[in-house]
């Protein structure tokens, strides 16, 4: 199947409830439940960590927050996230075009880490754009542990936190707090200004990001090069297309 027929495709099978999706287009993200997992939060918490604690130090990088690259070769237990169906609904809606996996990784907020510069993951009109954002909560994120801060509407801006533009000196009374129990999801489209905040709680504030890029782009992952058998052995047909997998096509 051409690439063009299947974005009309998954344009036809997934989409969004009509408030998200009015949502995302205005507002430039949106919190929506989680895929379920087998077993629960719980077991979504222990298999991240399992998952962190047995990484290959090259793919782990340690500062205030602690990275964890390719969160698709790690556990089953995170096989339900990149085709979950309102994910691919909102890649539709925000690339536009025939997308894939650009790359996924586990986050750690470390307890006591400042908050982050605003800032955007593309800028608006950039060769990569346009991208698509997620975080799951593997914890609840809250006003305390650094919960992601957007400024809404700011994804349609032409320039980013860091360059001079109207009514960017005032971006931070904007800010809204992307708040959730844990195992929700936070969709958002990657030129919104955006940044989590300091986790001035005791606890570690635990997720699994990734994003989505158009399918001529450049992605952050190679997964044709990183695949093991037996995650190959597990993922079906929709999986091996978004990881753009020889194939599968």
């Amino acid at each position: 199947m051409a690439h063009a027929e299947k974005f009309e495709t998954l344009c036809r099978d997934f989409r969004l409830p009509r408030d998200a999706e009015q949502q995302l287009r205005t507002k430039g993200f949106i919190v929506l439940p989680g895929p379920p997992v087998p077993g629960g939060v719980a077991q979504l918490r222990a298999a991240y960590d399992v998952a962190v604690a047995s990484t290959d130090i090259a793919d782990t990088r340690v500062s205030s927050s602690t990275r964890v690259t390719d969160f698709v070769n790690r556990s089953s237990e995170f096989d339900g996230i990149y085709v979950y169906p309102p994910l691919i609904a909102a890649c539709c809606l925000v690339i536009g075009r025939p997308f894939r996996l650009s790359n996924t990784c586990a986050r750690t907020l470390e307890p006591g880490a400042p908050a982050q510069e605003l800032h955007v993951d593309v800028k608006y009109g950039a060769d990569d754009w346009p991208l698509l954002g997620y975080i799951w909560m593997v914890d609840a994120f809250d006003c305390e542990n650094g919960a992601t801060r957007f400024i809404a509407g700011s994804h349609n801006r032409h320039y980013s936190p860091t360059e001079r533009g109207d009514g960017a000196e005032n971006a931070t009374d904007e800010e809204t707090l992307a708040c959730g129990p844990e195992g929700s999801l936070i969709v958002f489209n990657a030129s919104i200004w955006h940044g989590h905040g300091s986790n001035s709680s005791s606890r570690r504030r635990r997720s699994v990001q990734g994003h989505f890029a158009p399918r001529d782009a450049k992605g952050a992952i190679d997964y044709r090069t990183r695949m093991r058998s037996e995650t190959l052995g597990r993922i079906g047909d929709l999986a091996r297309y978004l990881l753009d997998l020889r194939a599968a096509v």
